[in-house]
């Protein structure tokens, strides 16, 4: 099992969220918990390509983006200002979802992004915890006490 507090949660997270491209993928050492980005041209060193089985370690898929959708959904409707909440709220609806909630946020309502920011980064590592639990790289106990005292922090 690895040691939960020397792991980069941060870097977990973004492997987690990343939907650009099958040509990259990022991997976790299981022995060390150490995080390597893998290209098809360019291996884990950037230069050397490698196959992906030749390699002892665990590839992080990342999530579906609906996962990462349901954070906007949950912040729009969450937020105490209620105009707020519905204007985001509908900045979410049909394609183009993400950039447009970014869009709203940066343009209308730039004192949230603070609430924004930290809401996502608990929600991200909350679900980097739980990635690494469901992978048998940190026990049940750790992954439940780290979730239990991260909770969604308050929002104005």
């Amino acid at each position: 099992m690895l040691d939960l507090s020397r792991l980069d949660l941060e870097e977990i997270a973004t492997a987690l969220e990343d939907q650009t491209d099958y040509e990259h993928r990022w991997l976790i050492n299981p022995q060390t918990g150490e995080i390597v980005f893998w290209t098809t041209d360019g291996g884990i060193d950037g230069h050397t390509p490698i196959d992906l089985d030749d390699l002892d370690l665990v590839g992080i898929d990342p999530l579906p983006s609906y996962v990462w959708y349901q954070d906007m959904a949950d912040f729009a409707e969450r937020i105490s200002d209620a105009a707020a909440g519905r204007r985001l709220g509908r900045a979410i609806q049909g394609k183009g979802a993400f950039r447009r909630f970014k869009n709203e946020l940066h343009e209308e309502y730039p004192h949230l992004l603070p609430a924004w920011y930290a809401f996502r980064d608990v929600r991200a590592r909350r679900r980097a915890v739980e990635w690494l639990v469901d992978n048998s790289l940190v026990d049940d106990e750790t992954g439940q006490r780290f979730v239990a005292e991260h909770p969604d922090p308050d929002l104005p």
